[in-house]
Parts: C-alpha cells; structure tokens; sequence
C-alpha cells in the first residue's frame, strides 16, 4: 500500500483536506513576495512551485520571462495530453510593493489569514495545485489531462503571457480559473472586457502672463477630452469609463504645451466593446491649433456567460452541493485570464480562496473555505470528460 511521505500513514487515511495543511502551504507562497514588477522576486517563487511538482507525474516547462517580466510555469500532466483536456490558469505576481509585507505579515485571526497576495490570488493557485496532488497520492488519473499554467503578469493586463494563455486555451476543453471567490464565494461566469487608452494632447506654449494670446493650452484641452470620456458612462448598460491619471504642464506661468492622460473602458459585450472603443479612439481636438491622439485597444475582451460555461457552471455546482455547500454565480467588473479563454472555451473563474480586500492593506482569505474549495477543484479534476 502506497503511504503518504514523511509519515506511517497509508495515503488513503491521510487528510488532503486538512484547512491547516493546506494554510501552510498558501503560507509558504505568499511570504515570498512577488510584485508583477520584481522579476526576480516572482522567479523566486516559480521555482519553489517548479519543485513541488518534481514528485508528480508531470512534465514542467518553463517559459522565460520577456519584457521586465517573470517566467511563467507549465505542469503537464503525463496522462490525457493527446486530446483537449483542462486548463488551470494562475498567476503568481502580485500588486503589492516589495517590502508591503511588513504592513501586512501573515497573519491568523480566527477563520481569517492576512497576507500581500493570499486572496488575489496565491490561495486559489495553490489549492489548484493542492487538488491536483491529491488527486496524483491515490493513483488516480483523471478522464482529461490537466495542464496548469503559473504567469507572472496578469495584474499589469497579461501583457507576456496572453499568447500563451490563448493557445493553450484553444486546446483545451475545460479551462478553470483560481481567481478569487467573490461577495461570500461566488464563482465567475463572466466579467466585462476592458480597454487601455492614452491620451496625448499638444498644444503651444506662451507665457501666461504678458503673451497669453499666443498660447493654446493642452491642459485646457484636456479637460474637454475627460468630460467627453465621463460622458461616456452608461450604468444601464454597464459601460463604464475612467480617466485614471493625468499630467500636463510644466510651470504655473507658461500655458501648457503637453498634456496626458490614461484611461480605463469596462464593457460587457463585444458589441459595446466595438462602439466604444471606436468613440474614444476618434476622439478629436476642439481647439484650433491643439491636437489631440488617441492610443490603445480593447486588451481583455468581454467574459460571457456562453452555453458551455454555463453548463460548466451547473456541473460545478452539482458537485458543490455533493460536499455540503451552495455554488452561486456572479458577473463581475473586473477583468482576468479568463477573460482571453471563455470567447472560444468553457470557462469558469473564481474558483480560488473566499475572502476579502483584494489589492489592500488588509486582504485575507477565509480558512474555512479552503478544504471545501479545495475539494471542488479536485471534484472537477475527477468528473469533468
């Protein structure tokens, strides 16, 4: 009989669900703090997942990172390959600045642990793989293969890593996202599709004092192009659009010659995602001798609820309520991988940790949700054909 490393234990009476063994290990990946913009920092920690596959029957390939960005990870599973299986999709790098970890320590409070990164999303990454281990210690093989791809620049728009998650997308059948649980754990069949533009305005400098005639102000500008884009939010619609930062000027007393600004577009369809990008890209200067550019695109299209996501989803939530909790799904603003999966491929996102205060100072995840989420993903492994 096969037993369970470290212990006398057969493995069939070993606990692959304990929520404390599961916690260490989550502890493990997020106390190695992994900024999208620290590459070494996030190769780091690809190299310890890298070593927590090396007993698993899989074959790992790892991707070097381009661009100031980290490696990213595939584990292969040695069965099922030869036809569309499962796509996991993680990522590893996190919002938060090298060093935020002293402001936010691991920490446990009750059925709460604090953590940079342990909601969003290193607890979901690592109950996907904690899943996959427990399916591998009892021998099984899953009626599908299962890869699981680890990026490392998902929270600056996957920018390295999209090519990559689309082609292994396309060859799947399955694709499941670790996203965090949303509003008390529920799973994503959507999200809308975002847009990244920047605003260039260029107007003629002139001192504001004794020669203001002579100037054509950039900012001034500007300022029409924001209220052109806020004037584009349509709330019914679930369009919304965010001028998120703005530069321009050089002194108090020169009419400014340059003026820039970065924006944000949400979108729920590609029908909208077509009208509105074309509105902001042809957006125009007002003022004679100011010209104003317009640069970006639609990078995440629109995540809808397809007819095999939604299956996808019910079967989910079968087996939820086969291990004793209620699967409930949710359209969400914010934009992930599965954003670049689900147009082509039953996708289902935020099957990671529940919790709270992605992005915070005070994030965490809920211990009591880990065992049962864990559980599901394994579930899925087992059942999905």
């Amino acid at each position: 009989m096969m037993r369970f490393k470290g212990t006398d234990a057969p493995m069939t009476r070993y606990n692959w669900f304990d929520s404390q063994t599961i916690l260490d290990g989550i502890r493990r990946w997020v106390e190695i703090e992994t900024p999208t913009e620290a590459p070494e920092q996030v190769n780091e920690l690809v190299s310890v997942v890298a070593e927590q596959y090396r007993d698993l029957p899989v074959t790992l390939e790892r991707v070097a990172g381009v661009d100031g960005c980290g490696d990213h990870l595939m584990a292969r599973s040695n069965w099922g390959q030869d036809q569309p299986g499962i796509l996991v999709l993680s990522h590893l790098d996190t919002v938060h600045p090298m060093g935020f970890i002293e402001r936010l320590p691991f920490k446990v409070e009750g059925d709460v642990a604090f953590g940079p990164g342990i909601y969003d999303m290193k607890g979901g990454a690592y109950i996907a793989h904690h899943a996959f281990r427990a399916l591998c210690a009892d021998g099984d093989r899953s009626p599908l293969g299962i890869t699981h791809l680890f990026t490392s620049d998902e929270e600056i728009g996957s920018p390295t890593s999209r090519a990559l998650i689309e082609q292994e997308g396309r060859r799947a059948k399955y694709v499941l996202v670790t996203e965090p649980a949303r509003d008390g754990g529920k799973i994503v069949t959507g999200r809308k599709g975002v847009g990244r533009f920047r605003v260039f305005v260029k107007g003629v400098p002139a001192h504001a004092g004794s020669r203001p005639e002579d100037g054509r102000s950039a900012v001034r500008e500007l300022a029409n192009v924001i209220l052109a884009l806020e004037g584009m939010n349509d709330l019914k619609r679930g369009v919304t659009v965010n001028v998120g930062v703005v530069r321009g000027g050089t002194r108090p007393n020169v009419t400014p010659e340059e003026a820039y600004a970065e924006v944000d577009l949400r979108v729920v369809s590609l029908k909208d995602a077509d009208e509105f990008v074309g509105r902001i890209l042809a957006l125009t200067s007002k003022t004679d001798g100011v010209t104003v550019t317009v640069a970006g695109e639609l990078n995440r299209p629109p995540y809808e609820k397809s007819n095999a996501g939604a299956s996808l989803f019910e079967h989910a939530k079968t087996l939820a309520g086969e291990i004793g909790f209620e699967l409930i799904d949710t359209h969400t603003g914010g934009g992930s991988d599965g954003n670049f999966t689900a147009p082509h491929t039953a996708t289902l996102d935020g099957l990671g940790v529940d919790g709270k205060g992605a992005h915070t100072h005070y994030e965490q995840l809920y211990i009591s949700s880990l065992a049962p989420r864990a559980r599901l993903l394994h579930r899925l492994y087992q059942t999905l054909r």
